[in-house]
């Protein structure tokens, strides 16, 4: 068998001139017609056990609270959304998290604590 293909002779064709007009074929569908979309923005993502309020008041008397206890480096319990009891001083925050200095260093989300308290007082 001979590893040749066969090819079909070409009728006799020419490259199209530049003066010739080609017609579009009529089983040929235009291109769709692109639309630039908007750009939104993502709604923000909320913790199921982030309550929604406003960053008014509440938010700076946080700020205030937990700048208070590093600075004066209090031992703080901190009760977490399952239970479990976390001990040390805040060492540092954001908007969504607490850096714990205990036996080990922790990275907390604030939206998993449930409530915080110094050590030596009785929690809730």
């Amino acid at each position: 068998m001979s590893s040749h293909a066969i090819l079909s002779p070409v009728q006799n064709q020419s490259p199209p001139d530049a003066t010739q007009t080609l017609e579009p074929s009529p089983h040929l569908h235009p291109p769709p017609v692109r639309t630039r979309r908007s750009a939104t923005a993502a709604p923000p993502i909320r913790f199921p056990a982030q309550a929604v309020m406003d960053d008014g008041t509440y938010r700076q008397a946080e700020l205030f609270y937990l700048q208070k206890q590093i600075q004066s480096q209090t031992s703080m319990v901190i009760v977490m959304e399952d239970g479990e009891q976390l001990e040390g001083c805040i060492e540092w925050y954001d908007r969504n998290c607490l850096k714990v200095r205990g036996r080990n260093k922790m990275l907390v989300y604030k939206s998993a604590v449930k409530y915080m308290y110094k050590l030596g007082e009785q929690g809730q």
